[in-house]
């Protein structure tokens, strides 16, 4: 049987056409330089990824306040939300329609050590991230702002794309060769050529912006160095947030570099104060 042969150009331009996947860029560079193109599928849009996050949101807020694990600690709850609002404060260094989100911060009673943002905005840290680390409010708001960066950048939106490129393109791509084996890969390739590397993409820019967040709110960014090495401390296997990062001495040396290149930043915040 004679095969057609695909070129991996043709293959993009027949994703591009299937999927509606177009180039955006979500957010600004800020000084850290973050200025990735990156392709989202027109079959997902920012509104409907941000209403299923506002429905998860809500629901899992209703299941931490059925459990009595909701906000059970006012003053750890105002210290979060204080970090939380200087830090959204800065985020129209980055995309101004963010300032108008529906920002929402709660901390849910868990021994989980863990913090995320959903699209939209809506923050939550978890108690055991604060009773196993014991943060500085200048580690607390790393942590806090690298959550808040992968809500600006949209990365849940683009894994998603993603997602829907690798599956269909792999339908293609057996439906063009003849090779139906080829379209049964569809989960294994799909880890390979979008998961980890994005993943690892993903978390290094929301580092970047996470730092200049800080800074621009008058945390020391340089925080987010001893943060990550308390958190590596523990392993991957105790700490949730790390188990889709880049390996410890990578991202610490990274951020080595980013958070001093956003010391004048902070060091102007620090004067206003």
């Amino acid at each position: 049987m004679k095969l057609r042969v695909v070129s991996r150009v043709a293959i993009p331009l027949m994703l591009a056409g299937v999927v509606g996947c177009t180039s955006v860029q979500t957010t600004g560079a800020g000084d850290v330089g973050v200025a990735r193109n990156q392709y989202m599928s027109g079959l997902v849009s920012e509104a409907q990824v941000e209403q299923a996050a506002a429905q998860q949101y809500a629901q899992t807020l209703n299941e931490a306040r059925a459990g009595g694990a909701l906000n059970t600690n006012a003053a750890v709850v105002n210290r979060v939300r204080n970090i939380s609002q200087r830090l959204i404060a800065q985020v129209p260094a980055f995309r101004q329609d963010a300032a108008k989100w529906d920002w929402q911060v709660n901390v849910i009673s868990s021994d989980e050590v863990n913090a995320w943002c959903m699209p939209g905005g809506r923050i939550a840290v978890y108690t055991g991230l604060i009773d196993r680390l014991k943060p500085s409010d200048d580690e607390l708001a790393a942590v806090i702002g690298h959550e808040i960066a992968h809500a600006l950048r949209e990365h849940t939106r683009e894994q998603m794309s993603q997602q829907m490129a690798s599956n269909v393109g792999l339908s293609i791509l057996g439906a063009v060769t003849g090779n139906a084996a080829v379209a049964d890969l569809g989960g294994q390739l799909s880890q390979v050529m979008f998961g980890l590397p994005k993943s690892r993409q993903a978390e290094t820019e929301a580092d970047a912006i996470g730092v200049e967040l800080a800074a621009r709110a008058g945390y020391d960014p340089r925080a987010a160095v001893t943060l990550w090495q308390k958190m590596s401390s523990l392993g991957s296997g105790q700490v949730e947030i790390l188990s889709t990062h880049p390996s410890p001495a990578t991202r610490i040396n990274d951020l080595k570099v980013m958070s001093e290149k956003v010391v004048p930043a902070y060091e102007q915040a620090k004067g206003r104060r």
